[in-house]
Protein backbone atom coordinates (compact mmCIF):
# COMPACT_ATOMS: atom_id res chain seq x y z
CA UNK A 1 0.00 0.00 0.00
CA UNK A 2 1.57 3.72 -1.37
CA UNK A 3 1.28 6.24 0.90
CA UNK A 4 -1.05 7.63 -0.65
CA UNK A 5 -3.74 5.05 -0.21
CA UNK A 6 -3.14 5.05 3.33
CA UNK A 7 -3.61 8.78 3.64
CA UNK A 8 -7.18 7.70 1.85
CA UNK A 9 -7.96 5.90 4.24
CA UNK A 10 -7.27 7.66 7.05
CA UNK A 11 -9.25 10.57 6.39
CA UNK A 12 -11.98 7.96 5.32
CA UNK A 13 -11.68 6.41 8.91
CA UNK A 14 -11.26 9.78 10.49
CA UNK A 15 -14.80 10.22 12.11
CA UNK A 16 -14.45 6.50 13.74
CA UNK A 17 -10.67 7.20 14.97
CA UNK A 18 -12.04 10.56 16.36
CA UNK A 19 -14.51 8.85 18.47
CA UNK A 20 -11.44 6.66 19.71
CA UNK A 21 -9.78 9.38 21.00
CA UNK A 22 -12.14 11.08 22.68
CA UNK A 23 -13.42 7.57 24.43
CA UNK A 24 -9.76 7.09 25.88
CA UNK A 25 -9.17 10.51 26.94
CA UNK A 26 -13.16 10.38 28.78
CA UNK A 27 -12.46 6.89 30.17
CA UNK A 28 -8.65 7.53 31.08
CA UNK A 29 -9.73 10.63 33.07
CA UNK A 30 -12.54 8.67 35.58
CA UNK A 31 -9.27 6.08 36.56
CA UNK A 32 -6.84 9.20 37.87
CA UNK A 33 -6.54 10.08 41.31
CA UNK A 34 -4.54 12.92 42.84
CA UNK A 35 -1.25 11.57 42.51
CA UNK A 36 -1.69 11.27 38.28
CA UNK A 37 -2.90 15.08 38.23
CA UNK A 38 0.19 15.81 40.34
CA UNK A 39 2.57 14.38 38.15
CA UNK A 40 1.12 13.29 34.95
CA UNK A 41 4.07 12.76 32.74
CA UNK A 42 3.69 8.81 32.61
CA UNK A 43 -0.07 8.92 32.25
CA UNK A 44 0.79 11.39 29.13
CA UNK A 45 3.18 9.46 27.88
CA UNK A 46 1.22 6.23 27.96
CA UNK A 47 -1.76 8.23 26.82
CA UNK A 48 -0.27 9.51 23.70
CA UNK A 49 1.29 6.12 22.89
CA UNK A 50 -2.24 4.42 22.97
CA UNK A 51 -3.74 6.73 20.99
CA UNK A 52 -1.25 6.62 18.00
CA UNK A 53 -1.58 2.75 18.18
CA UNK A 54 -5.54 2.51 18.39
CA UNK A 55 -5.52 5.13 15.45
CA UNK A 56 -3.39 2.99 13.41
CA UNK A 57 -5.65 -0.24 14.30
CA UNK A 58 -8.37 1.63 13.49
CA UNK A 59 -7.23 2.36 10.13
CA UNK A 60 -5.94 -1.20 9.51
CA UNK A 61 -9.43 -2.31 10.16
CA UNK A 62 -10.91 -0.23 7.23
CA UNK A 63 -7.68 -1.03 5.00
CA UNK A 64 -9.34 -4.29 5.36
CA UNK A 65 -12.79 -3.66 6.35
CA UNK A 66 -14.16 -7.26 5.11
CA UNK A 67 -15.36 -10.48 7.65
CA UNK A 68 -12.87 -12.63 5.48
CA UNK A 69 -10.08 -10.76 6.97
CA UNK A 70 -11.27 -10.30 10.29
CA UNK A 71 -9.02 -12.62 11.66
CA UNK A 72 -5.82 -10.72 10.52
CA UNK A 73 -7.19 -7.98 12.85
CA UNK A 74 -8.00 -10.01 15.56
CA UNK A 75 -4.24 -11.06 15.70
CA UNK A 76 -2.85 -7.54 15.09
CA UNK A 77 -4.58 -6.01 17.94
CA UNK A 78 -4.42 -8.11 20.53
CA UNK A 79 -0.64 -8.61 19.53
CA UNK A 80 -0.53 -4.50 19.68
CA UNK A 81 -2.19 -4.16 22.83
CA UNK A 82 -1.33 -7.49 24.59
CA UNK A 83 2.46 -6.45 23.98
CA UNK A 84 2.04 -2.80 25.95
CA UNK A 85 0.11 -4.86 28.79
CA UNK A 86 2.91 -7.35 29.17
CA UNK A 87 5.26 -4.44 29.90
CA UNK A 88 3.05 -2.22 32.06
CA UNK A 89 1.55 -4.78 34.51
CA UNK A 90 3.69 -5.19 37.52
CA UNK A 91 5.92 -8.23 38.17
CA UNK A 92 3.60 -11.11 38.40
CA UNK A 93 1.11 -9.14 39.47
CA UNK A 94 -1.75 -11.49 37.86
CA UNK A 95 -3.21 -14.30 40.18
CA UNK A 96 -1.26 -17.08 40.86
CA UNK A 97 1.51 -15.56 38.31
CA UNK A 98 4.51 -16.37 40.56
CA UNK A 99 3.51 -20.11 39.98
CA UNK A 100 2.83 -19.85 36.95
CA UNK A 101 6.23 -18.73 36.10
CA UNK A 102 7.59 -21.50 38.08
CA UNK A 103 6.02 -23.82 36.19
CA UNK A 104 7.06 -22.12 32.88
CA UNK A 105 10.29 -22.47 33.66
CA UNK A 106 10.49 -26.12 34.52
CA UNK A 107 8.87 -26.83 30.86
CA UNK A 108 11.54 -24.59 29.52
CA UNK A 109 14.12 -27.30 30.76
CA UNK A 110 12.02 -29.94 29.77
CA UNK A 111 10.56 -31.23 32.68
CA UNK A 112 7.01 -31.65 31.57
CA UNK A 113 5.85 -33.54 34.30
CA UNK A 114 6.87 -31.59 37.84
CA UNK A 115 8.70 -33.68 40.40
CA UNK A 116 7.68 -33.32 44.00
CA UNK A 117 10.77 -33.57 46.28
CA UNK A 118 9.57 -34.58 50.30
CA UNK A 119 6.89 -35.74 52.24
CA UNK A 120 5.53 -32.66 53.91
CA UNK A 121 5.39 -28.61 52.41
CA UNK A 122 7.04 -27.06 55.67
CA UNK A 123 5.45 -23.88 54.48
CA UNK A 124 3.50 -21.28 56.35
CA UNK A 125 -0.53 -20.93 56.34
CA UNK A 126 -1.38 -18.69 53.47
CA UNK A 127 -3.55 -16.81 56.53
CA UNK A 128 -2.09 -16.14 59.71
CA UNK A 129 -4.00 -15.58 62.96
CA UNK A 130 -4.29 -11.64 62.26
CA UNK A 131 -5.94 -12.09 58.87
CA UNK A 132 -2.87 -10.71 56.84
CA UNK A 133 -1.62 -12.56 53.90
CA UNK A 134 1.45 -14.45 53.56
CA UNK A 135 2.86 -15.02 50.28
CA UNK A 136 3.84 -18.83 50.33
CA UNK A 137 7.93 -18.77 50.56
CA UNK A 138 10.62 -20.96 49.27
CA UNK A 139 11.19 -24.65 51.49
CA UNK A 140 14.40 -26.05 51.88
CA UNK A 141 12.57 -29.26 52.72
CA UNK A 142 10.26 -30.12 50.17
CA UNK A 143 8.60 -28.73 47.01
CA UNK A 144 10.42 -28.84 43.07
CA UNK A 145 13.36 -28.04 42.04
CA UNK A 146 14.09 -24.57 40.09
CA UNK A 147 16.13 -22.19 39.39
CA UNK A 148 17.31 -19.16 42.15
CA UNK A 149 16.04 -16.68 40.04
CA UNK A 150 13.20 -17.53 40.06
CA UNK A 151 13.14 -16.20 43.33
CA UNK A 152 13.35 -12.62 42.07
CA UNK A 153 9.95 -12.66 41.08
CA UNK A 154 8.66 -13.79 44.80
CA UNK A 155 10.56 -11.08 46.94
CA UNK A 156 9.55 -7.89 44.13
CA UNK A 157 5.79 -9.40 43.22
CA UNK A 158 3.75 -6.61 42.58
CA UNK A 159 6.21 -4.28 41.61
CA UNK A 160 6.85 -2.34 39.17
CA UNK A 161 10.27 -2.64 37.55
CA UNK A 162 11.30 1.11 38.28
CA UNK A 163 10.92 -0.03 42.02
CA UNK A 164 12.94 -2.91 42.03
CA UNK A 165 17.01 -2.59 41.61
CA UNK A 166 17.51 -6.17 40.63
CA UNK A 167 15.90 -6.58 37.36
CA UNK A 168 19.14 -6.07 35.35
CA UNK A 169 20.54 -8.94 37.23
CA UNK A 170 21.47 -12.11 34.95
CA UNK A 171 19.73 -15.65 35.57
CA UNK A 172 20.98 -17.56 37.97
CA UNK A 173 20.83 -20.95 37.33
CA UNK A 174 21.85 -22.41 40.84
CA UNK A 175 19.12 -25.21 41.51
CA UNK A 176 16.94 -24.28 44.56
CA UNK A 177 13.19 -25.97 45.40
CA UNK A 178 9.81 -24.00 45.30
CA UNK A 179 6.97 -24.76 47.09
CA UNK A 180 4.13 -24.70 44.02
CA UNK A 181 3.72 -25.48 40.43
CA UNK A 182 0.86 -25.92 39.13
CA UNK A 183 1.48 -29.85 39.29
CA UNK A 184 -1.69 -30.58 38.37
CA UNK A 185 -1.53 -28.45 35.14
CA UNK A 186 -0.98 -30.60 31.94
CA UNK A 187 2.63 -29.03 30.43
CA UNK A 188 1.28 -28.08 26.92
CA UNK A 189 -0.59 -25.48 28.79
CA UNK A 190 2.91 -23.66 29.38
CA UNK A 191 4.94 -24.26 26.03
CA UNK A 192 4.25 -20.87 24.63
CA UNK A 193 5.78 -19.40 27.87
CA UNK A 194 8.78 -22.47 27.95
CA UNK A 195 9.54 -20.64 24.49
CA UNK A 196 10.20 -17.45 25.79
CA UNK A 197 12.12 -18.43 28.34
CA UNK A 198 13.90 -20.70 25.95
CA UNK A 199 15.23 -17.50 24.24
CA UNK A 200 15.56 -15.27 27.07
CA UNK A 201 18.31 -18.00 28.38
CA UNK A 202 20.10 -18.18 25.05
CA UNK A 203 20.59 -14.87 24.68
CA UNK A 204 21.76 -14.01 28.18
CA UNK A 205 19.07 -11.79 28.54
CA UNK A 206 18.77 -10.02 32.33
CA UNK A 207 16.16 -12.06 34.26
CA UNK A 208 13.14 -9.68 34.36
CA UNK A 209 12.86 -11.44 30.44
CA UNK A 210 11.71 -14.31 32.52
CA UNK A 211 8.45 -12.98 32.91
CA UNK A 212 8.32 -10.37 29.63
CA UNK A 213 9.14 -12.83 27.06
CA UNK A 214 7.16 -15.74 28.64
CA UNK A 215 4.45 -13.00 28.82
CA UNK A 216 4.79 -11.82 25.03
CA UNK A 217 4.79 -15.95 23.95
CA UNK A 218 2.10 -16.83 25.66
CA UNK A 219 -0.17 -13.74 23.77
CA UNK A 220 1.23 -14.78 20.67
CA UNK A 221 0.24 -18.36 21.40
CA UNK A 222 -3.71 -16.82 21.97
CA UNK A 223 -3.03 -14.46 19.39
CA UNK A 224 -3.04 -16.99 17.13
CA UNK A 225 -5.83 -19.18 18.74
CA UNK A 226 -8.25 -16.47 18.52
CA UNK A 227 -6.90 -15.39 14.92
CA UNK A 228 -7.63 -19.53 14.28
CA UNK A 229 -10.81 -19.04 16.00
CA UNK A 230 -12.45 -16.37 14.32
CA UNK A 231 -11.05 -17.71 10.51
CA UNK A 232 -12.49 -20.95 10.94
CA UNK A 233 -16.18 -19.79 12.08
CA UNK A 234 -18.34 -19.01 9.31
CA UNK A 235 -21.05 -16.67 11.89
CA UNK A 236 -20.86 -14.85 14.71
CA UNK A 237 -17.43 -13.43 14.24
CA UNK A 238 -17.68 -10.13 15.99
CA UNK A 239 -18.87 -11.48 19.21
CA UNK A 240 -16.53 -14.00 19.31
CA UNK A 241 -13.76 -11.40 18.68
CA UNK A 242 -15.42 -8.75 21.78
CA UNK A 243 -15.21 -12.20 24.23
CA UNK A 244 -11.47 -12.69 23.23
CA UNK A 245 -10.78 -9.01 23.97
CA UNK A 246 -12.31 -7.77 27.05
CA UNK A 247 -9.89 -6.10 29.44
CA UNK A 248 -9.96 -9.38 31.12
CA UNK A 249 -9.68 -11.58 28.57
CA UNK A 250 -6.33 -9.47 27.29
CA UNK A 251 -5.23 -9.00 30.95
CA UNK A 252 -4.95 -12.99 31.06
CA UNK A 253 -3.49 -13.80 27.66
CA UNK A 254 -0.63 -10.80 28.42
CA UNK A 255 0.22 -12.99 31.42
CA UNK A 256 2.12 -16.63 32.26
CA UNK A 257 -1.54 -17.90 33.44
CA UNK A 258 -2.86 -21.24 31.73
CA UNK A 259 -5.73 -18.79 31.43
CA UNK A 260 -5.01 -17.67 28.57
CA UNK A 261 -4.77 -21.41 26.72
CA UNK A 262 -7.75 -21.91 28.67
CA UNK A 263 -9.62 -18.98 27.08
CA UNK A 264 -8.18 -19.66 23.70
CA UNK A 265 -8.70 -22.98 23.73
CA UNK A 266 -12.20 -22.30 24.74
CA UNK A 267 -13.34 -19.91 22.26
CA UNK A 268 -11.35 -21.84 19.58
CA UNK A 269 -13.59 -24.86 20.21
CA UNK A 270 -17.00 -22.58 19.82
CA UNK A 271 -15.59 -21.55 16.81
CA UNK A 272 -15.37 -25.20 15.78
CA UNK A 273 -18.75 -25.87 16.54
CA UNK A 274 -20.29 -23.02 14.86
CA UNK A 275 -18.50 -24.45 11.78
CA UNK A 276 -20.04 -27.64 12.36
CA UNK A 277 -23.62 -26.33 13.12
CA UNK A 278 -23.46 -24.51 10.01
CA UNK A 279 -21.59 -26.87 7.35
CA UNK A 280 -23.83 -27.89 4.04
CA UNK A 281 -25.77 -30.79 4.22
CA UNK A 282 -23.46 -34.32 3.98
CA UNK A 283 -20.42 -32.29 3.74
CA UNK A 284 -18.89 -33.59 7.05
CA UNK A 285 -16.83 -36.58 8.00
CA UNK A 286 -15.78 -38.75 10.87
CA UNK A 287 -12.56 -36.13 10.82
CA UNK A 288 -14.33 -33.57 11.92
CA UNK A 289 -15.48 -35.66 14.88
CA UNK A 290 -11.81 -36.56 16.05
CA UNK A 291 -10.50 -33.09 15.75
CA UNK A 292 -12.91 -31.56 17.69
CA UNK A 293 -13.21 -34.32 20.48
CA UNK A 294 -9.18 -33.73 20.91
CA UNK A 295 -9.28 -29.73 20.98
CA UNK A 296 -12.25 -30.39 23.96
CA UNK A 297 -10.04 -33.26 25.28
CA UNK A 298 -7.05 -30.38 25.29
CA UNK A 299 -9.40 -27.75 26.93
CA UNK A 300 -10.95 -30.09 29.72
CA UNK A 301 -7.25 -31.10 31.04
CA UNK A 302 -6.49 -27.28 31.29
CA UNK A 303 -9.91 -27.04 33.29
CA UNK A 304 -11.64 -30.29 33.84
CA UNK A 305 -15.63 -28.53 33.60
CA UNK A 306 -14.78 -27.70 30.20
CA UNK A 307 -14.79 -31.23 28.71
CA UNK A 308 -18.70 -30.67 29.19
CA UNK A 309 -17.88 -28.79 25.45
CA UNK A 310 -17.82 -32.55 23.78
CA UNK A 311 -21.43 -32.35 24.59
CA UNK A 312 -22.00 -29.96 21.90
CA UNK A 313 -21.65 -32.81 19.38
CA UNK A 314 -25.08 -33.86 20.19
CA UNK A 315 -26.55 -30.42 18.60
CA UNK A 316 -25.10 -30.42 15.66
CA UNK A 317 -27.63 -31.71 12.56
CA UNK A 318 -27.24 -35.41 12.06
CA UNK A 319 -27.46 -34.26 7.99
CA UNK A 320 -24.51 -31.91 7.90
CA UNK A 321 -22.74 -35.44 7.97
CA UNK A 322 -21.97 -37.99 5.36
CA UNK A 323 -23.12 -40.75 7.53
CA UNK A 324 -26.38 -38.94 8.58
CA UNK A 325 -27.99 -40.16 11.70
CA UNK A 326 -25.10 -43.40 11.50
CA UNK A 327 -22.59 -40.74 13.06
CA UNK A 328 -24.22 -41.21 16.36
CA UNK A 329 -22.69 -44.08 17.50
CA UNK A 330 -18.60 -42.52 16.49
CA UNK A 331 -19.91 -39.43 18.37
CA UNK A 332 -20.57 -41.78 21.57
CA UNK A 333 -17.62 -43.36 21.59
CA UNK A 334 -15.91 -40.29 21.25
CA UNK A 335 -17.46 -38.54 24.03
CA UNK A 336 -16.79 -42.00 26.32
CA UNK A 337 -13.07 -41.51 25.59
CA UNK A 338 -12.43 -37.80 26.20
CA UNK A 339 -14.93 -38.60 29.50
CA UNK A 340 -12.77 -41.47 30.45
CA UNK A 341 -9.47 -39.52 29.60
CA UNK A 342 -10.90 -36.66 31.68
CA UNK A 343 -11.52 -39.06 34.83
CA UNK A 344 -8.10 -40.69 34.45
CA UNK A 345 -6.90 -36.65 34.68
CA UNK A 346 -9.20 -35.96 37.48
CA UNK A 347 -7.55 -39.06 39.48
CA UNK A 348 -3.80 -38.02 38.71
CA UNK A 349 -4.75 -34.21 39.43
CA UNK A 350 -6.54 -34.09 42.07
CA UNK A 351 -4.02 -35.71 44.63
CA UNK A 352 -1.31 -33.28 43.25
CA UNK A 353 -2.83 -30.37 44.61
CA UNK A 354 -1.75 -31.57 48.19
CA UNK A 355 1.83 -30.69 46.45
CA UNK A 356 0.90 -26.85 46.72
CA UNK A 357 0.24 -23.90 49.75
CA UNK A 358 -3.25 -24.69 48.95
CA UNK A 359 -3.59 -27.72 50.57
CA UNK A 360 -3.46 -26.07 53.78
CA UNK A 361 -4.79 -22.54 53.34
CA UNK A 362 -7.85 -22.56 55.55
CA UNK A 363 -7.82 -25.73 56.65
CA UNK A 364 -9.06 -27.11 53.10
CA UNK A 365 -10.21 -30.95 53.30
CA UNK A 366 -12.03 -31.93 50.18
CA UNK A 367 -13.70 -35.02 52.43
CA UNK A 368 -14.30 -32.87 55.21
CA UNK A 369 -16.28 -30.72 53.03
CA UNK A 370 -18.38 -33.44 51.35
CA UNK A 371 -19.53 -34.86 54.39
CA UNK A 372 -20.65 -31.32 55.59
CA UNK A 373 -22.96 -30.59 52.16
CA UNK A 374 -24.36 -34.39 52.95
CA UNK A 375 -25.24 -34.12 56.27
CA UNK A 376 -26.72 -29.71 56.13
CA UNK A 377 -29.17 -29.55 52.95
CA UNK A 378 -29.71 -26.25 53.63
CA UNK A 379 -26.07 -25.77 52.72
CA UNK A 380 -26.46 -26.93 48.75
CA UNK A 381 -29.53 -24.10 48.76
CA UNK A 382 -27.30 -21.52 50.04
CA UNK A 383 -24.80 -22.44 47.25
CA UNK A 384 -27.26 -22.64 44.42
CA UNK A 385 -28.50 -19.62 45.67
CA UNK A 386 -25.16 -17.67 46.26
CA UNK A 387 -23.99 -19.23 42.28
CA UNK A 388 -27.00 -17.16 40.66
CA UNK A 389 -26.75 -13.86 42.77
CA UNK A 390 -23.50 -12.72 44.39
CA UNK A 391 -21.22 -14.72 42.65
CA UNK A 392 -22.91 -14.10 39.46
CA UNK A 393 -22.93 -10.67 39.81
CA UNK A 394 -19.25 -10.70 40.89
CA UNK A 395 -18.39 -12.37 37.38
CA UNK A 396 -20.17 -9.92 35.12
CA UNK A 397 -18.69 -7.01 37.27
CA UNK A 398 -14.81 -8.86 36.80
CA UNK A 399 -14.87 -8.03 32.90
CA UNK A 400 -12.70 -4.83 34.40
CA UNK A 401 -11.95 -5.72 37.79
CA UNK A 402 -8.15 -7.48 38.30
CA UNK A 403 -5.71 -8.66 40.48
CA UNK A 404 -3.02 -6.36 42.30
CA UNK A 405 0.07 -8.46 44.38
CA UNK A 406 0.76 -5.54 45.31
CA UNK A 407 -2.06 -4.67 47.40
CA UNK A 408 -2.38 -8.31 48.36
CA UNK A 409 -6.18 -8.12 47.52
CA UNK A 410 -7.59 -8.57 44.14
CA UNK A 411 -7.48 -5.62 42.46
CA UNK A 412 -11.22 -3.95 42.94
CA UNK A 413 -10.98 -0.51 41.70
CA UNK A 414 -14.30 1.52 41.19
CA UNK A 415 -14.05 1.94 37.94
CA UNK A 416 -18.24 2.04 37.37
CA UNK A 417 -18.20 4.12 34.19
CA UNK A 418 -15.58 1.99 32.49
CA UNK A 419 -17.57 -1.36 33.81
CA UNK A 420 -20.71 0.32 33.20
CA UNK A 421 -19.98 1.36 29.14
CA UNK A 422 -18.30 -1.91 28.74
CA UNK A 423 -21.04 -4.42 30.18
CA UNK A 424 -23.35 -2.71 28.41
CA UNK A 425 -21.57 -2.70 25.37
CA UNK A 426 -20.78 -6.22 25.69
CA UNK A 427 -24.09 -7.06 26.48
CA UNK A 428 -25.67 -5.34 23.22
CA UNK A 429 -22.70 -7.30 20.80
CA UNK A 430 -23.39 -10.68 22.36
CA UNK A 431 -27.35 -10.99 22.40
CA UNK A 432 -28.51 -8.36 20.40
CA UNK A 433 -25.78 -8.04 17.34
CA UNK A 434 -27.63 -8.68 14.04
CA UNK A 435 -27.08 -12.66 13.40
CA UNK A 436 -26.43 -14.39 9.63
CA UNK A 437 -27.52 -17.70 11.59
CA UNK A 438 -30.81 -19.04 13.30
CA UNK A 439 -30.33 -21.85 16.40
CA UNK A 440 -33.51 -24.19 17.10
CA UNK A 441 -34.99 -24.27 20.23
CA UNK A 442 -33.11 -27.79 20.82
CA UNK A 443 -29.61 -26.02 20.27
CA UNK A 444 -30.63 -23.00 22.51
CA UNK A 445 -31.78 -25.19 25.23
CA UNK A 446 -28.59 -27.58 25.05
CA UNK A 447 -26.36 -24.96 24.94
CA UNK A 448 -27.99 -23.65 28.33
CA UNK A 449 -27.63 -27.17 29.42
CA UNK A 450 -23.52 -27.21 29.12
CA UNK A 451 -23.25 -23.65 30.60
CA UNK A 452 -24.84 -24.49 33.28
CA UNK A 453 -22.90 -27.48 34.03
CA UNK A 454 -19.75 -25.91 33.70
CA UNK A 455 -20.93 -22.78 35.54
CA UNK A 456 -22.39 -25.17 38.15
CA UNK A 457 -19.44 -27.93 38.40
CA UNK A 458 -16.33 -25.25 38.46
CA UNK A 459 -18.03 -23.77 41.66
CA UNK A 460 -18.36 -27.31 42.98
CA UNK A 461 -14.98 -27.91 42.48
CA UNK A 462 -13.97 -24.44 43.98
CA UNK A 463 -15.87 -25.54 47.05
CA UNK A 464 -14.08 -28.48 47.42
CA UNK A 465 -10.52 -27.30 46.42
CA UNK A 466 -10.67 -23.63 47.80
CA UNK A 467 -13.42 -23.02 50.52
CA UNK A 468 -13.06 -23.61 54.08
CA UNK A 469 -15.19 -26.26 55.53
CA UNK A 470 -18.64 -25.35 56.23
CA UNK A 471 -18.05 -22.05 53.94
CA UNK A 472 -18.99 -20.70 51.01
CA UNK A 473 -15.98 -18.43 50.32
CA UNK A 474 -15.45 -20.16 46.50
CA UNK A 475 -13.06 -17.85 44.99
CA UNK A 476 -14.86 -17.28 42.03
CA UNK A 477 -13.27 -15.57 39.37
CA UNK A 478 -14.34 -14.65 35.75
CA UNK A 479 -11.34 -15.71 34.11
CA UNK A 480 -12.84 -19.07 34.91
CA UNK A 481 -15.75 -18.48 33.10
CA UNK A 482 -15.02 -16.25 29.71
CA UNK A 483 -15.46 -19.01 26.97
CA UNK A 484 -18.76 -19.25 28.65
CA UNK A 485 -19.65 -15.52 27.32
CA UNK A 486 -18.97 -17.02 23.93
CA UNK A 487 -22.13 -19.28 24.36
CA UNK A 488 -24.43 -16.59 24.73
CA UNK A 489 -25.17 -15.65 21.60
CA UNK A 490 -26.40 -19.13 20.75
CA UNK A 491 -28.88 -19.16 23.71
CA UNK A 492 -30.24 -15.38 23.41
CA UNK A 493 -30.94 -13.22 20.53
CA UNK A 494 -32.75 -10.11 21.50
CA UNK A 495 -34.35 -8.21 18.87
CA UNK A 496 -34.21 -4.52 19.77
CA UNK A 497 -36.88 -3.03 17.26
CA UNK A 498 -34.84 1.00 18.61
CA UNK A 499 -31.27 -0.11 17.59
CA UNK A 500 -31.86 0.43 13.75
CA UNK A 501 -28.05 0.17 12.66
CA UNK A 502 -27.39 -2.40 9.69
CA UNK A 503 -24.64 -4.82 10.94
CA UNK A 504 -21.28 -3.42 8.89
CA UNK A 505 -22.18 -0.09 10.43
CA UNK A 506 -22.25 -1.47 13.95
CA UNK A 507 -19.03 -3.63 13.16
CA UNK A 508 -17.13 -0.53 12.34
CA UNK A 509 -18.72 1.34 16.45
CA UNK A 510 -17.48 -2.08 17.42
CA UNK A 511 -13.91 -1.95 16.48
CA UNK A 512 -13.62 1.37 17.83
CA UNK A 513 -15.19 0.26 21.44
CA UNK A 514 -13.12 -3.00 21.18
CA UNK A 515 -9.64 -0.91 20.86
CA UNK A 516 -10.62 2.09 23.31
CA UNK A 517 -11.82 -0.41 26.35
CA UNK A 518 -8.05 -2.02 25.62
CA UNK A 519 -6.35 1.29 25.41
CA UNK A 520 -8.26 1.86 28.98
CA UNK A 521 -6.77 -1.75 30.27
CA UNK A 522 -3.82 0.21 30.45
CA UNK A 523 -4.21 3.21 31.03
CA UNK A 524 -5.59 1.58 34.52
CA UNK A 525 -2.51 0.04 34.91
CA UNK A 526 -0.36 3.23 34.04
CA UNK A 527 -2.55 5.44 36.52
CA UNK A 528 -2.63 2.88 39.42
CA UNK A 529 0.63 1.66 39.18
CA UNK A 530 3.63 4.71 38.05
Amino acid sequence: MGFNEFKDVFVESKKYWLIYLILIVILSFSTMTYKNIIDPTFELVALLIVAIVGVLCIVYYFMHDSENELYKFAFVIILCFGIMTSFIVPICDVSDETEHLARAELTSRGVFIPHWTGHDLGVERAYNLTGEYNIPHYNKGAGYESIVSVKFFTEFLGKTVGQTPNDTNKINHTPTLVVSSFEQNPFYGYLPQAVGMIITKLLDLNVIWLMWLGRIFNLICYAGLISLAIKKTPVLKLPLLVVACIPISLYQAASLSIDSMIIGLGILSISYFLYLYKADKNSLGTNEVVKFSILCLLLGLCKLPYLAFILLLLLVPTENFKKGKKIIPYIIICMIIVGAIGILWSKYSTPTLMHSWRSRLRFINSTAQMDYITSHPMFSLKFIYQLFTNSLSHVIYGVFNFFGAAQKVHYSDSYHLIVITLISFVVITLLAYPKNIKFDSKTKIGVLAILLIIYVGTAFIQLLTWASVGYLNLGLSTRYFIPLFALLPIIVSLKIKKFNVSKENYDKYAMVFIIAFMATLIMSFATKYY
